[in-house]
């Protein structure tokens, strides 16, 4: 049997994608304020799991807007989370993004430590000493650290996007964020990755660029 092929223009694939998202979550009750990113991230995995994944601490977005405007930094736990960030939205609305997993130093402190990299690297991020976005999409370690820092208070972070996947201490690590009186987006249970970290600070960027 013959597929019959859509077809779309290259300048309306990811319209239509959208457009085909929306038809397919049908009567699923998501609140209107996070669809945007809700359907970003399942346009990212084709995953429709985050529809119901995807947990938001109240007021989050107006959070993340107003770290926007505060000149937040933004930290991630892979470079693949930093690669996957727009970079024209970023300098549009001027914010910095870093990721210190190859830097020496971070090395060094995981090896003296005997730590791994993703916790000297928050380690590294505390001490910027500025507001600053965690950015989390593979790590436990790094979440883990994070709330360790934030308990221990030495850290208060604008927002942190905690979204590793795997098996070992993937879900405990999510759990704990959401257990802290700080924004969070957190996609519970095993699922997550750089690719779906990023695609949330992206729907999060071209919200704040539309306003």
């Amino acid at each position: 049997m013959k597929t019959e092929l859509e077809q779309v223009l290259p300048e309306r694939i990811e319209t239509r994608s959208f457009e085909i998202i929306t038809e397919e979550l049908g009567s699923r009750k998501i609140e209107e304020q996070y669809a945007p990113i809700v359907k970003r991230v399942i346009h990212t995995t084709a995953d429709f799991d985050y529809a119901q994944n995807l947990v938001f601490s109240p007021g989050v977005l107006e959070h993340a807007f107003q770290a926007f405007e505060n000149g937040a930094c933004i930290v991630t736990d892979t470079q693949m989370a930093k690669a996957g960030i727009n970079k024209k939205a970023l300098k549009s609305l001027g914010i910095e993004i870093y990721n210190f997993m190859a830097d020496e130093d971070v090395a060094e402190a995981a090896k003296r430590n005997k730590t791994t990299r993703a916790v000297a690297s928050m380690d590294k991020a505390a001490a910027l000493n500025r507001p600053t976005i965690f950015v989390v999409g593979n790590a436990p370690t790094a979440l883990i650290r994070i709330y360790e820092l934030v308990q221990e208070g030495k850290l208060k972070p604008e927002l942190i996007i905690g979204a590793p996947v795997g098996f070992v201490n993937v879900v405990q690590s999510k759990e704990l964020i959401l257990e802290l009186a700080v924004p969070y987006i957190v996609a519970k249970g095993r699922k997550g990755g750089s690719n779906v970290a990023a695609a949330i600070v992206n729907a999060l960027l071209y919200l704040k660029w539309k306003r």
